[in-house]
């Protein structure tokens, strides 16, 4: 077995290997050619906490994959990971463990590349402002995606702190090689009026903008708000978006309060959804048709991202030599 820590994932991938690897996880699932089972939840109320066990299997790669993932906001104060997780990968041939990876780290990236592959599909090719809400721990590899992707100039972003903001802005400058400025802005419909892309990355559980402040061809990212009580977008937006798409339909219509509460509430039914990713990348439904289409995107997660992101992470990890080997 290898065991894979975050540093060694980013000695042998970048942000683009994964948004290749999630584009095929995608294409596999729209094709059927996955089990890839609704993640079981077990609640920690005494801690605030949730953990969420996420299985799949793909057949023609061989490969069994189970991400363990926890939310514990808690984890906060006592400077710990608030998004703990570890990443299983196993040989679909003998059922036996090859890999044990750092799944916090895996998370951010592989969700992050997701919403560089959504973007990429979605928004127009000369997008140049764009809006990122939230900069918590997933912040960066959004971040890193959307500049991946589209030749920006300009990324607003908001958090509900606004010196979060700003600490997140000068640390982006620091680390990142950046050709676009940052700016920390305090309103968030002043943030979105007239950007190109919204990306929200948050768990919020009520829609963070007005929708009258988004831009006619915009294209907007729910990629934070993953319970039926959480929601980043209203259900004006989805109504109103021209091409209405989710990483999965039976996560997105089972656990996403972005749709489930307008669903309770009579606004609009499961109809709304143009198709899944992978429909699309399978060229099976359509794609943008005008620059002024909103476009929208939702993800929840699942199993088969992870599994795929795994995949690519441990064959190189192999051919490269890195990584502690583990015999039992």
């Amino acid at each position: 077995m290898i065991i894979l820590k975050k540093e060694d994932i980013d000695n042998v991938v970048n942000i683009k290997d994964i948004i290749n690897s999630c584009k095929d996880a995608l294409a596999i699932y729209s094709n059927d050619e996955a089990i890839n089972p609704l993640r079981s939840s077990i609640k920690v109320d005494k801690e605030n906490g949730v953990s969420l066990f996420m299985p799949s299997y793909v057949e023609k790669l061989d490969s069994i994959g189970l991400k363990i993932v926890s939310v514990f906001p808690n984890n906060k104060e006592l400077n710990k990971e608030v998004v703990p997780s570890k990443m299983i990968l196993m040989d679909g041939k003998t059922g036996d463990v090859i890999a044990l990876m750092d799944g916090t780290y895996l998370t951010k990236l592989r969700t992050g590349a997701l919403a560089g592959l959504a973007i990429d599909l979605l928004a127009n090719k000369d997008s140049k402002i764009a809006t990122l809400i939230g900069t918590g721990s997933q912040a960066k590899k959004q971040l890193e995606a959307m500049v991946a992707v589209r030749d920006l100039k300009e990324i607003r972003v908001f958090s509900r702190t606004h010196s979060n903001s700003i600490s997140f802005c000068n640390r982006m400058n620091e680390q990142l090689d950046l050709d676009c400025t940052l700016l920390p802005i305090q309103n968030i419909n002043e943030a979105i009026k007239d950007s190109d892309i919204i990306n929200c990355i948050t768990t919020s559980t009520k829609p963070l903008f007005d929708f009258k402040y988004v831009k006619k061809g915009a294209h907007i990212n729910s990629m934070g708000s993953y319970l039926p009580n959480m929601r980043e977008v209203s259900g004006e937006l989805i109504l109103n978006s021209s091409l209405v798409y989710v990483d999965t339909k039976e996560g997105v219509l089972n656990e996403a309060g972005d749709f489930i509460i307008p669903f309770n509430n009579s606004l609009f039914d499961e109809n709304i959804v143009t198709g899944e990713l992978g429909d699309l990348i399978n060229n099976k439904t359509k794609k943008r048709e005008s620059k002024n289409d909103i476009t929208f995107f939702k993800s929840v997660g699942a199993g088969i991202l992870d599994l795929l992101s795994a995949y690519k992470i441990y064959k190189k990890a192999k051919d490269l030599d890195a990584g502690i080997f583990i015999k039992f």
